[in-house]
């Protein structure tokens, strides 16, 4: 006997943060895949493989970073000009040569 298989299709509702619906939208747009095939592929995988279809990642956890005094002036300093509060001293390069001999002081 010949199963039949319906193509009838089921709403469903996913709650998103938003900004995370954000970044997956923009991720998915370049590779061409919409929202709702994504969740399609990864449901249809999960039923075929019996398993979550990725590896699952946490971010790694950073209790405490030292860096050292010239560093942390230049974040300090960094903060200070972006919020306007010293004036922008960064240099600014024509091209990829002048960058380099600035940074490696040639």
């Amino acid at each position: 006997m010949a199963t039949t298989v319906s193509k009838e299709k089921i709403g469903s509702t996913i709650r998103l943060d938003p900004e995370l619906r954000k970044e997956l939208v923009k991720g998915l747009d370049s590779i061409n895949m919409t929202l709702n095939s994504y969740f399609t592929l990864a449901a249809k995988q999960f039923v075929i493989q019996g398993k979550v279809p990725f590896e699952i990642k946490t971010a790694p956890k950073v209790d405490h970073v030292t860096f050292n005094e010239k560093t942390r002036k230049a974040i300090v300093r960094a903060f200070a000009e972006e919020e306007g509060l010293l004036p922008n001293t960064a240099k600014t390069f024509d091209n990829t040569d002048d960058a380099m001999k600035e940074l490696f002081n040639d």
